[in-house]
C-alpha cells in the first residue's frame, strides 16, 4: 500500500468518526425535557449551583455525559439520569444544548479587575498561566481540543469546579491540566476569576 493511499484511507476514517459523533439537534430537543429543571429548556440554568449549557461545544458535553454515565467523573445527581441513554442520544442532546445561543453576561459579584488579569494574563509570580491560552479572550473555549466555553457561566459554578480541580474531586483529563492550573491559585483568586467570567460576554 502507498503512502499517499495510507494517508487517504486514514482521513476517510477521521472524517467518518467526526461524521458520526455529530448529533442531530432536533432530536435531542425531544429528549431533554428531564434536564430543564437544572439547565433550563434554553440551556440557560435557573439556579447558580448549576451550569448554564447553551452553547456549549458538543464534544465537550458529549465527554462529560459519557464520563458522568461511567462514574470516571462523580456527579451523583445525573448518574441516574444517564443510566438508560445511549451514546447517540447523548450525543443529540448536546448537539441540541450546543445550537443554542450562549448565556448572556451578567455582571459578577466579586472582583472583576483581578479576575480579569488573572484570566487575560495569569499569575507569573504564582506559576498560574493565562486561562486565555485555552478558553479565548471572549471565552468561546476551543471545539476541537475539547476546551469548554466560558463566558456567562454561573460564577458559583464555575468557582465550585475550580476548587474541585484544586482538591483533585474532578479531574479533565488525561494529563489533568486543569489541576495545574489551580494549585497555586487562593480562593479569592477562584472567586474572582468566576465573577469575571459571568460578567464576560462571548458576543
Amino acid at each position: 500500500m502507498t503512502l499517499r493511499l495510507s494517508c487517504l484511507l486514514l482521513l476517510l476514517a477521521v472524517f467518518s468518526v467526526n461524521a458520526n459523533a455529530e448529533g442531530d439537534p432536533a432530536k435531542g430537543k425531544a429528549n431533554i425535557v428531564v434536564c430543564a429543571a437544572c439547565h433550563g429548556m434554553q440551556g440557560v440554568s435557573p439556579m447558580p449551583t448549576y451550569p448554564s449549557l447553551a452553547g456549549q461545544h458538543e464534544r465537550y458535553l458529549t465527554k462529560e455525559l459519557q464520563d458522568i454515565k461511567s462514574g470516571k467523573r462523580s456527579v451523583p445527581v445525573m448518574s441516574g439520569i444517564l443510566l438508560n441513554l445511549s451514546d447517540e442520544q447523548m450525543s443529540d442532546m448536546s448537539a441540541y444544548f450546543a445550537s443554542l445561543p450562549m448565556p448572556a453576561a451578567k455582571e459578577g459579584s466579586g472582583d472583576n479587575a483581578l479576575g480579569e488579569t488573572i484570566y487575560t494574563q495569569g499569575l507569573p509570580d504564582k506559576g498560574v498561566p493565562a486561562c486565555t491560552s485555552c478558553h479565548a479572550p471572549a471565552g468561546i473555549g476551543n471545539s476541537q481540543a475539547g476546551f469548554p466555553a466560558l463566558a456567562g457561566q454561573h460564577e458559583a459554578y464555575l468557582e465550585a469546579q475550580l476548587k474541585a480541580y484544586r482538591d483533585g474531586t474532578r479531574s479533565a483529563d488525561k494529563t489533568n491540566i486543569m489541576a495545574g492550573v489551580t494549585a497555586n491559585m487562593t480562593d479569592d483568586d477562584m472567586a474572582a476569576v468566576a465573577s469575571y467570567l459571568q460578567g464576560l460576554s462571548a458576543h
